[in-house]
Formats: structure tokens, C-alpha cells, sequence
């Protein structure tokens, strides 16, 4: 895999592309919610015209079948951008809101929705698409401008992106800045009002420590070790099918990928025969041979892994193993009663291994994956509603998934995000809009006379009497039970401050 194809922009450019982009937020343009519709149309007619280009590009880079590249990457975008041109004008829309009693009277209250300003995106290799298009489409949405990093790592989809951003994107407002982290550092240095970056824990503490001279927020979609728990007494052949698919999808490059897997001895052998099953009706008896089976993305990541597996000092790799460099193969791999300190255990894998750990019950499980950092991702099979519950409980994760693997990532409607080390803030469906917008606390109040004498209690000269008005109007107490004066004495006097203030403006005028 080679970034030749990449121009690699220069300190000039980046300095352009950011002063470009600050400039046309400043002018207003992007506000109008014309304008935000019609940068999302183009969004989707991109995605739907160049469909075929796109699919080679992931080829190119991951050797991402037609279904992978539809299924976890075109399809998912698309569905962003329509959630957006569909929701759009009541995610936008000024939200009004009840005023305290004091501020009853000639008030209102409302929460404007307001673009954050000028954005820099930072996107990663694993769906290079995808995770561009998603953070994109909320920023879109909420009237920003950006700057778009994507993952030189992944040069064909960057490229391919690059060219198709410009033919259909205003180019003024969404501009995509191509290298390495030398020209990261160099955007990195600049001012922005948001940051979203998608990668890694190591170069999120850069970006967190380059935004922070300048107090910009983030959004930190990350990743973990991410657990998934079998009942002994789930069904054994759906739970091994799904997650086979969650571990082998991308060839297990995926950030919500199932990381290990916890079960008891009893439970053991009865999942391994059902993967080894599901491994060979996906791909066959030799995965190499299949056409549906991706690839690691380079050499350094291919090397990455086989260090891993070749330093692993416990278990006993009972499905795949096998290896090849120069294809940058690596097998379905399944390493069964791995030590629970084995380097296996220490950090994310993100490739197609999968360790095992034997557990006593349900409740040793739990113990150990809350001595681990929170996961991006957290699954349980069972159809013990109890057991689940008591799971769900007592963990913390930035998602959940009972019986399956991968898929609420897809669901529009869920924010998605990590906690803790695996991320901060979320995105996805409304999720994406509120990431990219500040909602900004608007009071407007009137010049009313009768408002002003209820807040006349406020002013100076101080009295007891003012003291006592002001408690009874702000200071609110429980509902407990009284009788009915009681009950409604707070309205009655302030009805009486009301009325003592309209004569006071029938004299004032």
C-alpha cells in the first residue's frame, strides 16, 4: 500500500484552507438552511453517483468486498444524509422552553441551535468512508464549516474523496487537507471551534492537549477492548454466527469489533465447535481463497498482529492461525483459556484474533471487565433476562449489544459513542447535529410595567418586605399535602403584586 498517489498539501495550503473556511463562516452563508439542504443533496448525490469508484477505492485500500463496502460503508452514509435532510428543519428550529415563575411575565426563554463555526474533521483508515461522510453530514447539518483530514493510511478512498468533495461540495466551506501527522500537527496548531477525530487513545491525548490552549470542545470516537459475554445456556450456533461476522467483518478492523470473549469451561466447547462451523460456511475451509474475506491494511499493522499472536504466552489457538505477508493475510483466529494477563490482553487487537478467557460464572465476568478500561462496546448472549440485566447493571460501556454484534452501530436513531478512555460525545442520526451546534440560552424579555413592578423586589434599597416577596416567588418548596389556601397562597399574593403593579402603570401613564 503506498501514499504516492496523495499529494501531500503543504504548510501554504493548510494556512489557505483554514483561513478559507474561518472566512466563510464568518460571511454568514452557511447558516441559511437553503444552503445547508442543498450542500446535503449534493452530499447524497456523490455518494449515489460514484458508487462504483468508491467500491474500488475500498477495495484498493482494505480489499473490501462489494457487500462490506455497501453494507458498512455506502449505505450507512447515505442514511446519514437522508436522516439529516429529513429532520433537518426541527433540529434546527429554535426549541422554546417554560420560564421559572419569576421570569414568567414578558418573558421568553428559548435554546437557539447555532453552528459551533469552523471544524476540523480527523478521519481513520478502518472505514474511510464512512467515518468522513457521518462526522461531515452532522457538521453540514448544523451550518459549520470544515476541514477534512482523512486517513492517508487509506490513500485510494482519500483520494477518490478529495476529487468527488470538490466536484460537488462548495469548496469555499468543506475543504479536505491531505498528509501525514506532520501536516496533523500543523492543523493542530490552528484555532478551531470544534474538533471530531475517530482513532486511536495515543493520538487523541495530541489532539486533547492541542485543544485545550485553545479551549476547543471535541468529539473523541476511540475505541477498547471491547468483551462479549456467552451464557453457557445461550444458542450456541446463532452466537458464534454473529460473532464470527462482528470478528471477521473488515477483517476485525473495527473499532466495536468483539475484542475477547468470556465463558465458562462448561460452555467452552460447545462455542468453539459452533465457530469453527460458522468460520467455514462464511469463508470457506481455506480463507485466503475466499473473495469475501478483506485484508489487513499495510505491512506495519500486519506485523502488529503476528507480534501479538507470536508473543502470546498462554492458550491455544484452536481456529486459523495462519499467515501470509505478502498478501497480508491473516486467518480467523481463535486462542482458547488465554491468560487473563497475556499480551493479548493489553490492548485493542483491531485484526481478525480473537482470545478467549475462561470465567466461573457470570459475576467473575463482570468483576473482570470492570478491571479493564470502559469499552467502546460491550455484548452479552443469553436469553436470561436476569443474567443480561445484571450485566447491563453492573458495567459500563460507551454501547450495549445483547445478541448480536455491530449492528447498533448502524441504528440511526442511537447516539454512538465511547465513555471514559474509549471516547467523549457521540454522533449518529440527531446525535451528529448536536455535535457540531451550540445551543445558545436566549432570555428576551419586554419593557411591560407590570413585569418590572413584580421584579421590584430585586432592587435596592433592600427591605424585609422585598426579601420575603422575592422568597415566596423564587424559592420553590416540596408538594406536600395542604389545604387549598395554603396550597395556592403563593398565586394569591402574586396575583396581588400583579395588580398592585397595573395601578402603578395606569398612574405612571
Amino acid at each position: 500500500m503506498t501514499t504516492s498517489i496523495l499529494h501531500f498539501n503543504d504548510e501554504a495550503e493548510i494556512s489557505q484552507a483554514y483561513e478559507t473556511a474561518r472566512q466563510t463562516f464568518r460571511s454568514g452563508c452557511t447558516r441559511s438552511l437553503k444552503y445547508r439542504r442543498h450542500q446535503l443533496e449534493q452530499l447524497w448525490r456523490l455518494l449515489s453517483e460514484n458508487e462504483e469508484g468508491l467500491l474500488a477505492a475500498l477495495y484498493k485500500d482494505l480489499h473490501k468486498h462489494k457487500n462490506e463496502g455497501v453494507l458498512g460503508e455506502l449505505i450507512p452514509s447515505k442514511e446519514e444524509v437522508n436522516d439529516a435532510l429529513k429532520h433537518l428543519d426541527d433540529w434546527a428550529r429554535d426549541e422554546k422552553v417554560t420560564p421559572a415563575l419569576v421570569n414568567r411575565a414578558g418573558v421568553t426563554c428559548l435554546k437557539r441551535k447555532e453552528p459551533k463555526g469552523t471544524t476540523l474533521i480527523i478521519s481513520p483508515w478502518n472505514y474511510p468512508l464512512f467515518l468522513t461522510i457521518g462526522p461531515m453530514v452532522g457538521a453540514i447539518a448544523a451550518g459549520c464549516t470544515a476541514v477534512i483530514k482523512p486517513s492517508e493510511v487509506a490513500p485510494h478512498t482519500a483520494q477518490i474523496m478529495t476529487e468527488l468533495f470538490a466536484r460537488y461540495l462548495d469548496t469555499k466551506a468543506y475543504i479536505v487537507i491531505n498528509g501525514g501527522a506532520h501536516e496533523t500537527t500543523q492543523l493542530l496548531e490552528r484555532k478551531w471551534d470544534h474538533i471530531f477525530y475517530t482513532g486511536n487513545g495515543m493520538v487523541a491525548k495530541i489532539i486533547m492537549k492541542a485543544a485545550s490552549k485553545h479551549l476547543t470542545s471535541l468529539t473523541l470516537e476511540l475505541g477498547g477492548k471491547s468483551p462479549a459475554i456467552i451464557d453457557e445456556d445461550a444458542n450456541m450456533a446463532i452466537a458464534a454466527k454473529r460473532v464470527a461476522f462482528g470478528k471477521t467483518f473488515n477483517c476485525g478492523q473495527t473499532c466495536v469489533a468483539p475484542d475477547y470473549v468470556l465463558l465458562t469451561s462448561k460452555a467452552e466447547g460447545k462455542f468453539v465447535a459452533a465457530l469453527k462451523t460458522a468460520v467455514q460456511e462464511m469463508y470457506g475451509s481455506d480463507p485466503q481463497l475466499s473473495k469475501d474475506y478483506s485484508r489487513i491494511i499495510n505491512n506495519r499493522h500486519f506485523h502488529r498482529l503476528s507480534k501479538v499472536l507470536n508473543e502470546n504466552q498462554s492458550g491455544e489457538i484452536v481456529i486459523g492461525g495462519q499467515s501470509d505477508e505478502k498478501d497480508l493475510y491473516i486467518a480467523p483466529t481463535v486462542i482458547a483459556n488465554v491468560d487473563r494477563d497475556d499480551k493479548l490482553m493489553e490492548d485493542e487487537i483491531f485484526g481478525p484474533l480473537l482470545p478467549m478467557i475462561r470465567v466461573a460464572d457470570v459475576d467473575d465476568a463482570i468483576e473482570y471487565i470492570n478491571s479493564k478500561d470502559e469499552p467502546l462496546a460491550l455484548y452479552v448472549f443469553s436469553s436470561n433476562k436476569k443474567l443480561v440485566n445484571k450485566v447491563l447493571d453492573s458495567t459500563r460501556s460507551g454501547g450495549a449489544l445483547v445478541n448480536d454484534t455491530l449492528m447498533h452501530v448502524a441504528e440511526g436513531a442511537l447516539p454512538f459513542g465511547g465513555t471514559g478512555p474509549s471516547g467523549m460525545g457521540a454522533y449518529h442520526g440527531k446525535a451528529s447535529f448536536d455535535a457540531f451546534t451550540h445551543e445558545r440560552s436566549t432570555m428576551i424579555k419586554d419593557l411591560n410595567p407590570v413585569s418590572e413592578a413584580v421584579m421590584g423586589v430585586r432592587y435596592a434599597p433592600y427591605t424585609s418586605t422585598n426579601l420575603n416577596l422575592a422568597r415566596l416567588i423564587l424559592e420553590s418548596v416540596p408538594r406536600f399535602k395542604k389545604s387549598f389556601v395554603m396550597k395556592h397562597l403563593k398565586w394569591i399574593v402574586i396575583a396581588l403584586v400583579f395588580g398592585i403593579g397595573y395601578k402603578a402603570s395606569i398612574k405612571i401613564n
